[in-house]
């Protein structure tokens, strides 16, 4: 197993944690160990990193990157449970948190995890912890119209019902096992004007992938969970790869920034509510034209990163 995967805003995401060498810092999706070992590198004896991935072989390859840091330790859990992990670790208050959401480059790159719809005849997975649902069982099982929600909530997939019809249309023959053939089925579905301007299958495996592994769920509730997990000037900084992602974040950093929350018309604030948070860039941060030209990946990445207020 190589699980590669080149870290996508690396500098500006370590930068952006403002790292204490004694501090206590948690990766809470460690994938390759990339980002994992560059915060590792700045902490002293007195400092700590937990890395945390869903995916056992990401687990596997962050141990092993991270042997030399005896201060740092893998966990394999989902981040969404961060606040078990820390009381279990007695651990009651980090310094900064880091998310790079999404896949890897491994997870894409290897064919028998299917997430890729360039694979040809790959199993249809997409299983991130490789324990669960697949993409098969929701591919071949899923009512036709969850399945048009699916894609086209997760996917924002205008061609979602014809899709999901011509899916289970599909599935009604034999069953849909590898991602070719739902790559097939998509192409067929979508008007060719459609296809000619960009791969027409990325929207409904997107969809897909986040509904077998339930991203957004998880994102939601390790968001909360992670800002809590700060202490006063503790850092999060989060990278999202899609609009959906983006969307949530920026939502969530704007209620912990917010101020007053009286009705507008009240002329004077009588509720003493007080932003919890502070935004370290107002814009999101984007990969530089160096790093675009080194990992084509990097090109929808966003970062955003917010400092917790003094309590």
């Amino acid at each position: 197993m190589n699980f590669r995967h080149t870290p996508v805003l690396l500098n500006e995401s370590v930068q952006g944690l403002n790292i204490n060498p004694d501090g206590v810092y948690v990766d809470c999706t460690a994938g390759g160990g990339g980002h994992s070992f560059a915060i590792a590198e700045k902490l002293s004896d007195k400092g700590r990193l937990i890395a945390i991935d869903r995916d056992p072989d990401a687990v596997k390859t962050a141990t092993e990157r991270l042997a030399e840091f005896s201060n740092a330790v893998v966990i394999h859990r989902n981040y969404s449970e961060l606040d078990t992990i820390l009381s279990e670790l007695e651990i009651s208050g980090v310094d900064g948190i880091l998310m790079d959401l999404g896949v890897s480059s491994y997870q894409l790159d290897e064919e028998s995890r299917g997430f890729s719809y360039h694979s040809v005849n790959a199993p249809l997975d997409m299983r991130m912890s490789r324990i669960g649902i697949s993409a098969a069982d929701i591919v071949n099982s899923y009512p036709e119209k969850q399945l048009a929600d699916i894609i086209f909530r997760y996917g924002e997939e205008k061609f979602s019902r014809r899709i999901a019809s011509n899916i289970v249309k599909a599935r009604e023959t034999a069953p849909i096992e590898t991602t070719l053939q739902l790559a097939d089925i998509i192409r067929e579905s979508i008007p060719q004007k459609a296809r000619r301007e960009k791969n027409p299958c990325k929207k409904t495996f997107q969809a897909i992938r986040i509904a077998v592994n339930g991203e957004l769920e998880h994102l939601t509730e390790g968001l909360d969970k992670a800002f809590a997990s700060l202490k006063p000037q503790g850092r999060l900084a989060v990278i999202t790869f899609h609009s959906l992602e983006d969307r949530i974040v920026k939502q969530r950093f704007a209620e912990w920034c917010k101020g007053c929350i009286c009705p507008p018309d009240f002329p004077v604030c009588v509720c003493g509510h007080k932003p919890q948070g502070l935004l370290v860039n107002k814009k999101p941060i984007e990969a530089a034209q160096s790093e675009l030209e080194e990992n084509n990946r990097s090109r929808s990445a966003k970062l955003r990163i917010i400092e917790r207020s003094g309590l």
